[in-house]
């Protein structure tokens, strides 16, 4: 949940002279040598699970966050999980039961877990929850009633006013008095519960509407009172609280950071990046969450989305490049509706369909998570720019990243601080190779990186993706889509589905309207080929023409740039 009013005051000197220099390591942010976290919003646990064990644990996710566990009010919109009703383990995400084997599963995969916990207020009306607990806008029987709530019951209207923030009803919620004792202890009591399964932190949801003075006085009673805790706490120019306050007990979520890469990506130019961060007025980055988008912001246009294409995909891999923060990576589904709730209730029985995004899962992104964690501790080396969209960077002798964000290809000589010897672009699945003087050559097509680290000297594959190809087709394909549908392509080919679209391979939207797979054909093999676009009930519609035509070099990969014929 967050509130609505947000201000994208940010103070950038365009073309100033700035020296380089890495801000601080995110140490506190979260703990462990793997701050990456996957927040994947509205997935039922069972869901979660699978992914730990299928992609977040072996790209190198340090941890999940779930949206919150829970009892709420029903309904399918999205926003009623942040309504709850209980403390209950008894959401539409799943119960007490598959949240336990949720944390086990995602422990087992190396995948610490986060808990999204509303604690700031109740619920809005009355019913009967998703767990069947029967309750009042201002009466939960067995928890709370009108005493524990505050005084103030009309809606949050003044931000420049601290108790209006702090003490009124943010969007018509039952605000719940935080500076009770029994309050707290009650709001203790459920997170300690949560501790007792096994969670490893938390993101507490609507920070800014409860004093920082009340969040520590809980915390100290929780069984492990040094939990890793994230605040949300929204950043407005001029506002009465600051979300600095928090950082007394938890790092906090710097929303400055999301609409400044939306503002750079595009409006302007990534050469105003080489400072991102403190010099640009954040907060400290060893206590700073960050993040391209969040389910709040994608919602209300704060920030950059999936509908954005390739601007996105590529905010993803500076965000995971440039050491500020401790990265959130959102996972979510299509919308057109702001109160979408998930796709048959959270049931991910695949990504890519029913709607389902899966964007931790992408390579562009997946893979930069290793980058990250290889190039953990190391400051900003080597940078360059060209006074405009191309930007390239290293970290140390560990890793190093160039970013092409214009509409033609860049091709040039890099220069690194790496050891000599041949890497896998992380990005393409390629071969690079770095000579004596820690210089590489390679040509980047319009929007799209090139991302080398030590920990990746052999093409073994990044992320979920599978080996990368070592001869067969590059497929690039324009199309448009709207939501639900997806691009394929198929052929003559047993790699390409044999003309069967049950079989065709999907082609990966995270450049969109450019959708592209690699896949491996025998070398010097002559195929036809056509693209087809499926929707959510499995229609398929082909494009128009004749069959396309292709032939594999005898080594190295047949590149195809095309665009949809209708």
């Amino acid at each position: 949940m967050a509130s609505r009013t947000v201000a994208a005051a940010l103070a950038v000197v365009a073309g100033a002279a700035v020296a380089v220099t890495a801000p601080t390591a995110a140490q506190a942010a979260p703990p462990g040598d793997k701050d990456v976290t996957a927040v994947m919003f509205e997935w039922k646990f069972d869901s979660v699970a699978k992914a730990c064990t299928d992609t977040l644990g072996p790209a190198g996710y340090g941890f999940v966050q779930v949206s919150p566990p829970q009892e709420h009010i029903q309904g399918g919109q999205w926003w009623t999980s942040y309504q709850p009703v209980s403390y209950r383990i008894a959401g539409r995400l799943g119960d007490r039961a598959a949240f336990q084997n949720m944390v086990n599963t995602c422990h087992s995969a190396g995948v610490k877990v986060v808990a999204d916990s509303v604690i700031n207020h109740m619920s809005a009306g009355s019913g009967t929850g998703t767990g069947g607990s029967s309750y009042t806008k201002y009466n939960y029987p067995g928890l709370y009633s009108s005493p524990d709530m505050d005084n103030c019951t009309s809606h949050i209207n003044n931000y420049q006013d601290r108790g209006n923030v702090q003490n009124c009803e943010l969007v018509g919620l039952a605000d719940l008095d935080t500076g009770e004792e029994y309050v707290r202890g009650k709001i203790a009591g459920y997170l300690n519960d949560l501790l007792s399964l096994g969670v490893d932190g938390f993101r507490i949801d609507a920070s800014k509407h409860m004093p920082a003075d009340d969040l520590a006085a809980i915390k100290s009673k929780l069984s492990n009172p040094n939990v890793h805790w994230k605040h949300e706490a929204i950043y407005g120019a001029g506002e009465a609280v600051s979300p600095s306050e928090y950082l007394s007990s938890g790092d906090v979520q710097e929303f400055r950071y999301g609409r400044g890469l939306k503002q750079v990506f595009t409006g302007e130019n990534l050469a105003y990046l080489k400072n991102f961060g403190e010099g640009w007025g954040f907060m400290e980055s060893g206590r700073s969450a960050v993040f391209v988008t969040n389910h709040d912001t994608e919602r209300v246009g704060d920030t950059l989305t999936y509908k954005n294409g390739a601007d996105y995909t590529l905010a993803h891999v500076f965000m995971l490049a440039w050491p500020y923060g401790s990265p959130d990576v959102h996972s979510g589904y299509e919308f057109s509706d702001h109160d979408a709730g998930p796709p048959i209730g959270g049931q991910v029985n695949a990504c890519y369909s029913d709607g389902w995004k899966c964007q931790h899962a992408w390579r562009e992104i997946s893979s930069m998570v290793a980058f990250r964690n290889t190039a953990r501790g190391t400051a900003v080396t080597n940078w360059w720019d060209n006074g405009g969209d191309q930007i390239a960077f290293g970290r140390g002798d560990k890793a190093y990243v160039a970013i092409n964000h214009e509409g033609t290809s860049l091709n040039r000589t890099f220069q690194t601080s790496l050891p000599s010897g041949t890497y896998c672009d992380v990005q393409s699945g390629n071969a690079v190779a770095v000579d004596g003087s820690g210089r590489f050559t390679a040509t980047l097509g319009p929007n799209t990186a090139v991302a080398l680290h030590v920990n990746a000297r052999a093409c073994s594959g990044g992320g979920s993706d599978p080996d990368p190809v070592s001869a067969g087709a590059s497929f690039a394909v324009e199309a448009t889509t709207v939501m639900g549908q997806n691009i394929f392509v198929t052929g003559n080919r047993p790699e390409l589905g044999n003309w069967s679209p049950a079989g065709a391979p999907r082609l990966d939207p995270s450049g969109y309207p450019v959708w592209k797979l690699d896949v491996s054909i025998p070398a010097g093999t002559s195929f036809e080929y056509k693209y087809i676009r499926k929707d959510a009930a499995g229609n398929v519609t082909w494009e128009s023409g004749a069959n396309r035509t292709a032939t594999v070099p005898s080594s190295g990969k047949v590149t195809l740039n095309d665009t949809w014929r209708s």
